[in-house]
């Protein structure tokens, strides 16, 4: 049996602009495929993806209007608290907007939030109660 791979899919308004923003601003390791109009970042157990909003919307046979608070949020889990605000530095410093600068959280670790250029929100986490993530080494 293949192992499960997830992919997550952000519709993003400007293609090359959110692509930047993820492969040079976030450091993503993007997948060189050979297809137009859609960007692929290979993530450990995962994949993410980057498809134009309107599009997006259409496939998905819903109004592209998408505003409001989603419903959802991504999670980059980190090693320390340190490594939060380096991960929060670098996004800002790519054009991302702090929601939430780093801090305690009330179940023991240590987060905080930022929003991407199109407003997805990603929390950068430290959990030291638990490993998130592949066994890497």
């Amino acid at each position: 049996m293949k192992p499960v791979v997830s992919m997550i899919t952000l519709g993003v308004a400007d293609l090359e602009r959110a692509t930047r923003f993820y492969q040079e601003g976030l450091g993503l390791p993007r997948h060189p495929v050979d297809s137009e109009g859609v960007a692929f970042f290979e993530l450990a157990g995962a994949w993410l993806s980057l498809f134009p909003w309107d599009e997006l919307a259409r496939d998905a046979q819903v109004a592209a209007d998408g505003s409001g608070f989603r419903g959802i949020t991504l999670a980059h889990n980190v090693g320390s608290p340190e490594e939060v605000d380096a991960v929060l530095a670098q996004a800002v410093a790519a054009g991302a907007k702090l929601i939430k600068p780093g801090q305690k959280v009330f179940w023991g670790g240590y987060s905080g939030y930022f929003a991407d250029l199109d407003g997805h929100l990603w929390e950068v986490a430290h959990n030291p109660f638990m490993h998130i993530g592949p066994d890497i080494g």
